[in-house]
């Protein structure tokens, strides 16, 4: 008896789902295509929101921002749920390894004094405003329209819901949970807080979602994480022995490298939609950026002292050269 074994092609019907055939033909999509693109709820929703009849329950015209394709919003990082989860895991494997690292060489122990206290006086705190932009962004992810501007904001919320608890456990293994107690007070009570304390809270009670976006991720964040992480951390503290301090605190500068990529571009596509939308935006970032960076001014200057004026000056430049590449002048 004799076998012949061939190779058969058989020609699918079809090559992907009928909506990303519509955008992209007929051809086979990407897993962040069908995680992303055209299913955002949009029909046969039944009720209104009862606190504001007026409006759908996912309504684009609830942002004066407006957009004649909200997809266009993409992500540069392509994350959906699983590519997300991956770079995540992957960083906070690294994450874990620093802190065993620092923990299992007593390299906390051997901070100088000064360093130490520098560090839980400027850091702990700051968890408290990792919170308020957690629950900013998942603000922007129940209120904005499209899931792929909506969606990694939802991501981004639970980053900073991660940063919340790293800053957390480096005051645990620096001052214990007397640090905690003491970064809270000085969150609630501390003169040099209250201008950052009162930003956050003002920007939680935003209702346009794509205002929380430019207070949040870009005003605020843009200035916060090159201050704080980059110049006052890596710079500043490991110049006086403070490596370990950057080393615990390593994914909050490779996370925010990462993610202004994702803030720049949607700047970049909601300016170049219209002049109307530029204006707004320019509005936005022009008054968010300098309220921040005088929320900002009296924390910096618990590390640098007479310094932090220029520190802020100088980063408050840099924010704008960047604002600038995506079509926005401030």
């Amino acid at each position: 008896m004799q076998i012949d074994l061939r190779t058969v092609s058989i020609q699918p019907l079809r090559q992907t789902f009928d909506h990303l055939a519509r955008r992209f033909g007929d051809k086979p999509a990407s897993r962040y295509q069908e995680g992303s693109y055209d299913i955002q709820a949009a029909e046969n929703l039944h009720y209104k929101p009862t606190w504001d009849p007026d409006q759908e329950l996912y309504d684009a015209k609830i942002t004066k921002i407006v957009m004649q394709d909200w997809y266009a919003l993409k992500d540069p990082r392509q994350f959906y749920y699983s590519t997300y989860t991956l770079a995540r895991a992957r960083q906070q494997d690294a994450t874990e390894s620093n802190f065993s690292f620092v923990e299992s060489r007593g390299l906390a122990d051997m901070l100088p004094p000064a360093v130490r206290e520098m560090a839980l006086k400027l850091l702990v705190p700051l968890r408290h405003a990792a919170w308020g932009a957690n629950q900013n962004n998942t603000l922007i992810c129940g209120y904005g329209y499209s899931t792929i501007f909506t969606q990694p904001c939802m991501y981004h919320a639970m980053d900073n819901l991660g940063i919340a608890q790293y800053l957390s456990r480096l005051g645990l293994l620096l001052g214990d949970t007397e640090a905690l107690d003491e970064g809270k007070a000085a969150w609630l009570e501390g003169s040099a807080w209250q201008p950052l304390r009162r930003y956050v809270e003002d920007t939680l009670v935003l209702r346009d979602p794509f205002e929380a976006f430019v207070a949040q991720n870009v005003a605020l964040d843009g200035l916060l994480y090159p201050l704080v992480y980059a110049r006052i951390v890596d710079d500043y503290l490991s110049a006086q022995g403070g490596s370990a301090v950057a080393m615990l605190t390593q994914f909050m500068t490779d996370w925010f490298d990462e993610t202004k990529k994702w803030v720049d571009a949607v700047l970049k596509v909601a300016a170049a939609e219209s002049d109307s939308n530029r204006a707004v935006l320019q509005d936005w970032i022009r008054a968010w950026s300098t309220r921040a960076a005088s929320a900002l001014l009296p924390v910096v200057e618990i590390a640098l002292g007479a310094q932090a004026d220029d520190a802020v000056g100088e980063q408050l430049a840099d924010f704008r050269v960047r604002i600038q590449k995506t079509g926005i002048t401030l």
